[in-house]
């Protein structure tokens, strides 16, 4: 899994739809099917961008296939923005100390 590849198949709006479902628990791709109101190809074609970018996972069982999220690129993500996420709490807290001098002088 590269990293643009995990960018690139969250970039669309179907497949970060379908994340977001899986999220709650593995579904077979019937549900996911009818859960985002994509024909069964396109949602199989984006399934399939998933899996390769490593965000989900599929078992089979008897004659239904069954997606689940895998963690660990979503880690991966998680860390990636730490950096980025200090940066704003420390500006939003400048922020914050800004309007409370202001409100203050008023």
């Amino acid at each position: 899994m590269s990293d643009a590849a995990l960018w690139s198949a969250l970039a669309d709006p179907h497949r970060r739809a379908i994340v977001e479902l899986l999220l709650q628990r593995p579904r077979p791709v019937g549900e996911i099917v009818e859960a985002c109101g994509l024909s069964q190809p396109s949602t199989s074609k984006h399934l399939k961008v998933l899996r390769e970018a490593g965000l989900v996972r599929v078992r089979q069982e008897a004659q239904r296939r069954v997606y689940a999220l895998d963690p660990a690129p979503i880690a991966a993500l998680d860390a990636w923005l730490e950096p980025y996420r200090r940066l704003w709490n420390t500006s939003l807290d400048a922020l914050g100390r800004r309007l409370d001098e202001t409100s203050d002088e008023t």
